[in-house]
């Protein structure tokens, strides 16, 4: 940080286009690899839909895929030091295909 004040050149300046600011909401990672790239899935799940799309593809290198963990693990590590355990009880491996909800009707 202070080599950045430094030498503004080492400035990253990103841009968040608004139609990626708005997010995509999953319920479901599918993770797969090969020797050089992760890729993550991310798929939303709709209660008594036997069906689901990809709603976003993000394909990383294993290095940056690595960096991912390290940093998700340390954000669940603060998230959890404010907020409390992240209470996984009861969570199925997988997501059940039906939430439980009454099947919709017309």
């Amino acid at each position: 940080m202070a080599d950045q004040k430094k030498n503004p050149q080492n400035k990253l300046n990103i841009e968040l286009p608004e139609e990626v600011a708005e997010g995509v909401y999953s319920n479901l990672a599918i993770i797969s690899h090969s020797n050089s790239e992760f890729i993550l899935d991310f798929v939303r799940l709709v209660p008594n839909v036997p069906k689901a799309k990809v709603k976003s593809r993000v394909i990383l290198t294993p290095q940056h895929a690595k960096r991912m963990l390290k940093a998700l693990q340390e954000n669940i590590q603060k998230f959890e030091a404010q907020f409390g355990a992240i209470d996984e009880s009861g969570q199925p491996p997988f997501p059940p295909m039906s939430f439980n909800t009454p099947k919709a009707q017309a």
